[in-house]
């Protein structure tokens, strides 16, 4: 195993070069960079001469703070991927190693590298030619992203064998999330409850959507199927000259779940014209034209195994999964920002009163929104 001085920054370039040495990559590395992508793992990017030819890696340290269990999510990783290639091979697809990320494996075969110091480190091929938006800039950009995480889902939908691990124990549980808001009022550790009086007091006041989506699973109404549970538009990869979704990325969250909350967080992150933490409140809100073009692109892949009852709460889905996050924001503000990496003092205030403000949005146009839905 490797074993380094601890590093608590950025991996020098040095060390990331006896990481990168533990793959099976074959040239001379050139150079490499901090990859900014996501709020929670280390990510760098990693120039490689291969006879010749510049080819470029992803080296990414996985956050164990936050994934509990690296070498099942690798496991999850390694499974989902290799399915969803075979899938498209089967169906006669181009562009394969665009559409779906590749594992790169360790010396001894494995999918992760670990260190002497218990860190996990993973290698990806480099996707070219794609690029990736903080927000939709267009109705076309909305249709793409929902077509992206449909297929995704439908590729998914008939792998066999044991249940996927779970990566994050409840992660859209929403009555837990509910709790761990309301422990974190009440411990206030941080003194900070007094800054988001009007945030908890919306909190509090929304508890009723909680349990809605919970209580159809619990009586199988809704099945439990594998997503991917952080569809932010972020994680679309865009064909830089033809603008098509190429691949869906950030896989560390993929396991069992509900389809409703995948949806739901593609409403939040693509109908409002905003980042996530976007400080101007008034420019916050849900685009009735971009919520259609998202919906006619996730049904256009993912209509032909869709359950009427996963229909009936697509509109719904929107405003539960923009509250659950803006909960998420809150806690952790409360809580001393443990989990989401933050810029700036108070960013994750911002970021619960961002989604907050789109909750709203939401609630005045939902009815609006599922009338669209249940035409299509």
């Amino acid at each position: 195993m490797l074993c380094a001085e601890p590093i608590y920054m950025a991996y020098q370039e040095q060390q990331l070069q006896e990481i990168s040495r533990q793959f099976q990559i074959y040239g001379e590395i050139l150079h490499a960079e901090t990859f900014k992508i996501g709020h929670i793992n280390e990510t760098y990017s990693a120039t490689y001469d291969q006879g010749g030819t510049r080819v470029r890696y992803i080296h990414q340290k996985i956050n164990k703070q936050v994934f509990k269990n690296p070498v099942a999510l690798m496991k999850n990783i390694l499974r989902v991927t290799t399915h969803v290639r075979a899938k498209l091979e089967a169906q006669g697809s181009h562009d394969i190693t665009r559409r779906s990320l590749v594992l790169i494996p360790t010396r001894d075969g494995q999918s992760y590298y670990r260190t002497c110091d218990a860190d996990y480190w993973r290698t990806f091929v480099f996707v070219e030619g794609v690029q990736t938006f903080e927000s939709v800039e267009s109705p076309a950009q909305a249709f793409q992203a929902g077509r992206a995480f449909g297929e995704f889902q439908n590729l998914l939908v008939d792998i066999s064998g044991e249940r996927i691990d779970e990566t994050i124990p409840n992660f859209h549980h929403t009555r837990n999330r509910f709790n761990a808001l309301q422990q974190a009022i009440q411990k206030d550790h941080f003194n900070r409850a007094k800054d988001a009086a009007p945030e908890i007091k919306f909190a509090l006041a929304h508890e009723h959507l909680v349990d809605v989506i919970l209580a159809a699973m619990a009586k199988r109404a809704i099945p439990e199927r594998i997503t991917h549970n952080d569809t932010k538009f972020n994680n679309v990869m865009l064909d830089t000259l033809t603008g098509e979704a190429k691949c869906v990325v950030d896989l560390d969250t993929v396991m069992p779940g509900c389809v409703l909350y995948d949806f739901g967080d593609m409403v939040r992150t693509t109908t409002s014209p905003t980042l996530e933490d976007e400080k101007d409140l008034n420019k916050v809100g849900m685009r009735l034209p971009i919520f259609k073009k998202l919906a006619e692109g996730y049904f256009s892949a993912a209509g032909s195994f869709l359950k009427s009852a996963e229909k009936d709460l697509m509109a719904f889905s929107g405003k539960l999964i923009t509250f659950e996050i803006g909960m998420r924001f809150l806690t952790d503000f409360l809580s001393g920002d443990t989990y989401f990496r933050i810029h700036r003092p108070d960013h994750n205030l911002d970021r619960c009163r961002t989604q907050f403000k789109l909750v709203e949005s939401i609630e005045r146009q939902e009815k609006a929104m599922q009338k669209f839905v249940d035409k299509l």
